[in-house]
């Protein structure tokens, strides 16, 4: 990267930096970064039964929606101009187990959702998760093996996955689990299979958080999880690791990449973008989110002010797009 000049400064009062805050106008004008509903990718919970809501309590304003709901989401969504929707499935628990199968299950409700919204709206980019989480009896990302979470029989699983998303209809596969080498597997068996033109938006820096809370009571893997994730999700202590991440992915056949959770890493939302010039993404993730509408509904800050602030943050720190539950109600105040 090309070393950036210092700014030339003359003193007070021939500069006056206040000049270009006085109104409105000029401080639109001189705005260094934007937010617009183009940039947002909107997570969406879908689960069993027709015309139903499940509200998500640790979420506020968040439901679970089952498939039909979810089509009319998709929807709202292109009316607000958002480009894509990502889908996560609140699986049966007694669709779970210990081999997580139903995971490519080429029925399972995530790829009935998918197919649903390909039919109903097929201009709107749709994002799957692929992870085993929501189909495993243990609770992890990955199969486990004697209180391990082995890698190579986990991507095997991830790639079958992939390959059964991609055949629903899916625009973008976003790997989430974390294992070593699974960009590389499913690039690979999409170029095999056909699925060429599928991007793979990677979780190649996404930490070990005690952010995700309220999303595992949402797809219902809280009660499941057995132990913790810290041995394949990343340490927060850990910067240049991300980087590390971030390139091996890229050379397997990433086209995209995500930084998660958002706010407390944008550091490496900077040095991703900075480093690579790779599109690049982070997840604001639920308990950002939860922090945020708690904060609100006590009456503790404004919030949606707080909510734009929030966003801009992950465009001024290089990010192309984020993925944020406030997706639909930042859109119609953008739109405005």
């Amino acid at each position: 990267m090309s070393q950036i000049p210092s700014p030339i400064v003359a003193p007070t009062p021939l500069t006056r930096l206040r000049r270009l805050r006085r109104t409105q106008a000029l401080r639109d004008l001189a705005q260094e970064n934007t937010l617009t509903p183009h940039d947002l990718i909107w997570p969406v919970f879908v689960t069993e039964g027709s015309n139903e809501r499940t509200p998500v309590p640790s979420m506020p304003d968040v439901e679970r929606l089952t498939i039909d709901l979810v089509v009319d989401a998709a929807k709202r969504a292109r009316d607000l101009s958002i480009p894509a929707i990502c889908i996560f499935p609140y699986t049966d628990p007694s669709l779970k187990t210990e081999l997580c199968e139903e995971a490519w299950n080429p029925d399972n409700l995530s790829n009935r959702a998918v197919k649903a919204i390909k039919d109903a709206v097929p201009e709107i980019a749709v994002m799957t998760d692929v992870a085993l989480d929501p189909y495993n009896a243990n609770g992890h990302d990955g199969i486990v093996r004697d209180g391990i979470i082995v890698n190579d029989e986990t991507v095997e699983a991830l790639t079958k996955m992939a390959l059964a998303q991609a055949a629903a209809g899916a625009d973008i596969l976003g790997p989430s689990d974390m294992m070593d080498g699974r960009i590389k597997s499913m690039r690979e068996a999409l170029e095999q299979t056909g699925f060429q033109d599928v991007a793979i938006l990677s979780y190649a820096a996404k930490y070990a958080s005690a952010f995700y809370g309220p999303f595992r009571d949402a797809v219902g893997a809280s009660g499941a999880l057995v132990g913790d994730k810290k041995t394949y999700q990343m340490n927060p202590g850990n910067s240049d690791e991300a980087l590390r991440l971030v390139a091996r992915d890229l050379s397997e056949g990433a086209d995209m990449v995500m930084v998660k959770p958002g706010l407390p890493y944008l550091d490496i939302c900077r040095r991703v973008k900075d480093q690579f010039g790779a599109p690049t993404y982070a997840y604001q993730v639920s308990g950002e989110y939860a922090m945020i509408m708690a904060a609100a509904q006590n009456g503790w800050l404004d919030g949606d002010a707080t909510m734009l602030e929030s966003l801009i943050a992950f465009k001024r720190a290089g990010c192309d797009g984020i993925l944020t539950y406030f997706a639909p109600r930042v859109a119609e105040q953008l739109n405005h």
